[in-house]
């Protein structure tokens, strides 16, 4: 394993979405294909999702594995980036690595928050889980 050292480009604060909480921003200017952060991820067995699913938690974890039958929960700001169907980052799922990495799409400047698809493809509208999301 590579060493991981957290990311000084972003910083956490009230997000600009109306009703989305806590949101990531960046501190700095991030360029077009910029790595903007790594998260470690923590998986979570059937037992452990079950429980979860009875919590806050529940809006905060990714489907994880090659097939998409297991679930984790990013470490970092990983889980508090917001959606939206017109993002300026995505998120890659790096299993090999046990790791998901946040990338920008286009230039981010600083004080910007950065969003990203929950459907995981940066063009995919597709009607999401969550019914409170408005972006």
């Amino acid at each position: 394993m590579s060493h991981l050292v957290p990311s000084n480009k972003i910083y956490m604060s009230s997000s600009l979405i109306e009703g989305a909480g806590r949101g990531v921003f960046a501190c700095v200017d991030i360029f077009c294909g910029e790595i903007i952060e790594e998260c470690p991820v923590v998986d979570l067995s059937q037992d452990d999702f079950s429980s979860l699913k009875e919590t806050l938690l529940v809006n905060y974890y990714f489907l994880w594995g090659e097939t998409y039958d297991q679930v984790s929960v990013a470490l970092g700001f990983g889980s508090l980036y917001n959606h939206s169907y017109s993002p300026n980052a995505q998120y890659i799922k790096r299993f090999d690595k046990q790791l998901i990495e946040f990338v920008a799409l286009r230039d981010i400047k600083k004080n910007d928050e950065i969003l990203v698809n929950y459907n995981g493809n940066p063009d995919d509208t597709s009607k999401l889980w969550m019914k409170d999301i408005r972006t």
